[in-house]
């Protein structure tokens, strides 16, 4: 994958990169909206937590596909409380490490059901 981040525009304003370039042969996975529901079905009351919780889906997700967290391309983060915008950089840099793929933020007013308190979706490819 090549990374863009032309000296042009603003820089990133976090740890991801404006663009992200597959090549023509790479595998695509893309990994429907994760949220952080345990497998027992609870749901922790924190965002941190739901956020451990929806990035170990997302891992498992990954390795069934033969891939890793390098691999992801984009991340899409839908966020209910503004606050959590604090949290979500360093979870996410802490599952991410130096992969600095494509990332969007978004504030919204609610997700499937009202404790759910963010929701991550990504893409993933892998040139085999």
């Amino acid at each position: 994958m090549k990374r863009h981040n032309p000296p042009t525009i603003s820089p990133p304003l976090g740890q991801y990169s404006h663009g992200v370039e597959v090549p023509a042969n790479a595998r695509r996975l893309y990994i429907s909206g994760q949220v952080g529901v345990g497998p027992d079905g609870t749901i922790p009351p924190d965002s941190e937590a739901q956020m451990e919780i929806i990035w170990t889906n997302i891992h498992a997700t990954l390795a069934s596909a033969g891939m890793t967290a390098a691999d992801i391309v984009k991340v899409t983060t839908y966020i209910t409380r503004a606050e959590d915008f604090a949290v979500h950089p360093r979870v996410r840099a802490r599952h991410l490490g130096d992969n600095h793929a494509c990332a969007t933020g978004l504030l919204v007013a609610g997700l499937a059901k009202p404790e759910l308190l963010v929701e991550i979706e990504v893409v993933a490819a892998r040139a085999d």
